[in-house]
């Protein structure tokens, strides 16, 4: 005879197996959120919480999705929470602002001379050279400022819309904006200098 938490396990297990959870995706939710987060006790906190909240939302679960798509919906949520929070205690867009060289000549509006866009050259036939520039890309990225990562993260990694991350961070569009081109401009700026 079964008793109720087996009866429970049983309903909820239909759709889902939070026994395997580790084994099936930790591994991939680590990546997941190291490739957003790029701190790797935060991301494994992050798939920590993930997988504790999956499992007081297991009677949510009704299989309409894959285990791993449901998971991933959920450490984006978690991601979205920590970049919410880091926003709001202690990044502010001034300092950041003060931090960053102009790219442009004051009465022409054009380029400066040292930063006018150079070619990168790069082979896309080439799978070294690709490798290559994504390391460099990835080191580019890790020199920014957490509230420049965050809103280049989500707009261009999670590919969530520009009101929805000024909600989700407390900006202003025009914030949104400035941050945004500020940090293409320094991402364009550091590959230039770091590839041949």
């Amino acid at each position: 005879m079964q008793n109720e938490t087996d009866k429970e396990y049983t309903v909820k297990s239909l759709h889902s197996d939070p026994l395997s959870w580790v084994e099936k995706y930790a591994d991939y939710l680590y990546g997941f959120a190291m490739s957003r987060i790029r701190d790797e006790d935060v991301a494994k906190d992050l798939v920590q919480d993930t997988f504790l909240a999956g499992l007081q939302r297991l009677d949510g679960f009704e299989g309409n999705s894959k285990e791993k798509t449901w998971l991933t919906a959920i450490l984006k949520n978690k991601i979205a929470d920590f970049y919410r929070k880091r926003s709001s205690n202690n990044l502010k867009v001034i300092s950041a602002e003060e931090t960053v060289q102009d790219f442009f000549d004051a009465e022409s509006g054009h380029w400066t001379e040292k930063d006018y866009p150079r070619a990168f050259g790069l082979e896309v036939d080439n799978p070294l050279m690709v490798k290559e520039l994504g390391a460099i890309l990835n080191d580019c990225l890790a020199k920014l400022p957490g509230l420049w990562f965050s809103v280049f993260s989500m707009k261009h990694m999670d590919d969530l819309a520009s009101e929805l991350i000024c909600t989700e961070l407390k900006l202003s569009t025009a914030n949104f904006w400035v941050i945004m081109h500020r940090t293409k401009l320094n991402l364009r700026a550091c590959l230039q200098k770091n590839w041949n």
